[in-house]
């Protein structure tokens, strides 16, 4: 398609483009997307400090058809900013649509957006330059509502902004100016200190519990990721507590994926936790929204846990991400780190804690339990643990080592050796097959936040299909060429397994496959020292057999099975095999084990 469709440094620049255009949306004002709540989308909670910014207006009356002169500048002399965002609403309904249109005095530092269905009826930036001033003229519709005011949100760095500054009201004619409602603005209310921490006691029978480990108490155990909930007339109280670097969090799913959801975070700022409620588009940064949602909060942090708590109505009308509590969700648990004096988080540590079922958070109460590791990916590593771990390892030694044994009893026509490597190997492909599809499926793609790990199966993928392909168009054993299938058959085999150990090394530490860490590394650590000590007692033995009937004939294979000793070296032979494969299942158990609980 790209052949046909344009040459190769078109695209390249093309591509290179549009990259570039992503990352810089918001720098050039394209912020369409913000005009319902005049939020930047910079997943950074708004500054909590006094505004340095003010509206101000040429007069306070006005009549439909009217322009008014509207100037956002600093409140002192050097307080520059490089993004904004200006509207009009009606004063007696903030929370609704822009009202009116604005005019540009100039073109170099603002354009016009359409916030609804009037054009022009925002002011943003057009870059990221500092300005120290911006002029601009509202025009009064000829259905202008009684009052209006100017609110404006500034954006002095990318993690310092003031989400809907209030600014002045004007009036239509022999109108009197609004008393203005608490809710007008976007203010910030601190949240109070909690005196001690939160217990488990009422799980089950006041308050709905999810917590990890299964049935810990965040009063005792330092370590318990705990949320609860309980209903409270027309609406519902969340208790939140885990321990953290920088932030806890939950989200209100309708299915097990991210994307869609109704999150909240509590993220601790230097001295205090900071409470907010976003919302999570997709795969990306969640993005905060205003705390006028939330009441009654609290919170606590101490000896590394964070704890909060507040109280949200049921239903929010209005608020299109605030998703309504008597209806059923899957709830996501999770905690990471975050820059302390931004309030900017970072992706979680571990795959979030996903509740096995769908829970109605204003419904009765009930203890709940979770996973952090979907099943679909519990089947992707217990299948490559059982293909790589067992079949193929016990495949190829007994190839390598045993195929003197038994050389005239035949199984289904073929010698037994033969016929055991080839179902062992077909049954590590198939294996492999299966569990290859699996992230996929589960992904929907490729994961970009797996590293190596995805990378490495490919390849393993490839090369265990390769195995197969070859045996087919194998030379016969008489052959001239015979040489070259068992150079190659050998080195792919060697290759596949060794990428395949560093697969599975990287895959037991995967968020979705977070295996108990560094216990499960040593497991692994002791299968690949057990394979290498297996292989090396077998290659000991075999030249010892060797060396000692040198002094009789000059073929190896045929001495080491007509000698005295060849009955006794095939028993130790046995031993050796029977006592490697039950090494290598208590390995692949343990670890399937572990898999399990998770």
């Amino acid at each position: 398609l790209v052949h046909h469709s344009c040459s190769l440094r078109p695209c390249l620049v093309l591509i290179v483009f549009l990259s570039l255009n992503t990352v810089a949306g918001y720098s050039n004002g394209k912020v369409s997307k913000s005009c319902k709540s005049m939020r930047p989308g910079h997943g950074h909670a708004r500054s909590t400090k006094a505004s340095p910014y003010k509206i101000s207006v040429d007069k306070n009356h006005f009549s439909p058809g009217d322009q008014i002169r509207v100037t956002l500048s600093g409140s002192a002399p050097g307080e520059p900013f490089k993004g904004f965002l200006i509207q009009a609403r009606d004063t007696s309904n903030l929370s609704a649509d822009a009202v009116g249109s604005f005019s540009l005095l100039s073109n170099a530092d603002a354009q016009l957006l359409n916030c609804g269905s009037t054009k022009g009826s925002a002011v943003s930036h057009t870059s990221k330059s500092k300005k120290m001033e911006i002029k601009v003229i509202w025009n009064a519709p000829k259905n202008s509502p009684p009052s209006v005011q100017f609110l404006a949100t500034v954006v002095q760095h990318y993690d310092v902004f003031w989400v809907k500054i209030p600014g002045p009201v004007v009036s239509q004619s022999n109108v009197s100016p609004p008393v203005l409602p608490t809710s007008a603005t976007d203010q910030t209310t601190h949240p109070s200190a909690l005196t001690k921490p939160f217990t488990s006691k009422g799980c089950g029978r006041t308050k709905s519990c999810l917590r990890d480990p299964v049935g810990c108490d965040p009063e005792t155990d330092p370590k318990c990721h705990f949320l609860s909930f309980a209903g409270q007339e027309q609406s519902v109280v969340f208790e939140l507590s885990g321990p953290a670097e920088g932030y806890v969090s939950f989200a209100l799913s309708h299915d097990k994926w991210m994307g869609d959801d109704d999150v909240y975070l509590c993220v601790r700022r230097n001295e205090y936790v900071d409470i907010n409620p976003a919302y999570v588009t997709g795969r990306t940064h969640p993005e905060v929204e205003l705390q006028s949602t939330l009441r009654n909060m609290a919170w606590r942090w101490s000896d590394g846990v964070i704890q909060c708590t507040f109280q949200r109505n049921i239903q929010i009308p209005g608020e299109e991400h605030r998703f309504n509590l008597d209806t059923s969700y899957y709830i996501f648990l999770a905690s990471g780190k975050a820059e302390h004096v931004k309030g900017m988080i970072h992706r979680h540590n571990r795959q979030p804690l996903i509740s096995s079922e769908k829970k109605v958070i204003s419904g009765l109460p009930g203890n709940l339990v979770g996973s952090r590791s979907p099943l679909i990916i519990k089947a992707h590593g217990a299948l490559m643990l059982v293909a790589w771990i067992s079949t193929v390892s016990i495949g190829v030694i007994f190839a390598r080592f045993f195929k003197p044994l038994w050389p005239e009893s035949r199984l289904f026509g073929e010698q037994i050796w033969f016929q055991v490597h080839r179902v062992l190997m077909t049954s590590t492909v198939l294996l492999t097959c299966c569990a290859f599809v699996l992230p996929f499926a589960y992904r929907g793609g490729w994961s970009h936040h797996a590293g190596a790990h995805p990378f490495l199966g490919c390849t393993v993928m490839a090369l265990a299909l390769l195995q197969p392909l070859m045996a087919i168009l194998r030379p016969h054993p008489d052959s001239l060429r015979r040489y070259i299938f068992n150079w190659m058959h050998w080195s792919a085999g060697t290759i596949a397994r060794i990428i395949a150990v560093a697969a599975m090394f990287l895959g037991v530490h995967q968020q979705a496959l977070d295996l108990p860490s560094p216990w499960d590394t040593f497991v692994l650590c002791g299968f690949v020292v057990w394979d290498v000590a297996a292989d090396l007692v077998l290659e000991i033995h075999n030249y010892h057999m060797i060396h000692k009937a040198k002094n009789v004939a000059d073929d190896e294979e045929e001495i080491i099975h007509s000698s005295s000793e060849a009955s006794e070296g095939d028993l130790f032979k046995k031993i050796v095999l029977a006592v490697y494969i039950c090494g290598n299942l208590g390995f692949l158990i343990t670890l399937l084990i572990a898999i399990n609980d998770m």
